[in-house]
């Protein structure tokens, strides 16, 4: 029981640390996405269909690590998993909100 809590234990960071770098690169492609409807002047529902298929490997790494943090702390698979979706679809919504506020004022985010 001791080996496995020490395990547990030296894996959080890790899998913390994959949640972190994961996390940057999914949004860091989700921003880009963005730019480049916005200089398109893409319609929100077009944006919002695209969203959805866009950074597929950035999103699946994200996911795949929050899963596995989840699943380190002792959450089920299929609550690691819920909860992976879960923080994938507040980003679309976040970057969803986003869009519609730049579209709406006509502007660019900043780098």
């Amino acid at each position: 029981m001791l080996i496995l809590s020490l395990a547990l234990a030296a894996a959080a960071p890790s899998t913390a640390g994959n949640v972190d770098t994961t996390r940057a690169a999914f949004t860091k492609c989700l921003r880009e996405h963005m730019k480049k409807s916005l200089e398109a002047k893409m319609a929100e529902a077009e944006y919002e269909m695209s969203l959805k298929a866009a950074c597929d490997t950035e999103r699946g790494a994200f996911r795949t690590a929050v899963t596995a943090a989840n699943r380190a702390a002792g959450d089920s698979a299929a609550d690691a998993a819920d909860n992976a979706d879960m923080q994938v679809e507040d980003y679309h919504a976040n970057f969803t909100d986003k869009f519609r506020d730049y579209s709406s004022t006509n502007t660019m985010p900043g780098d």
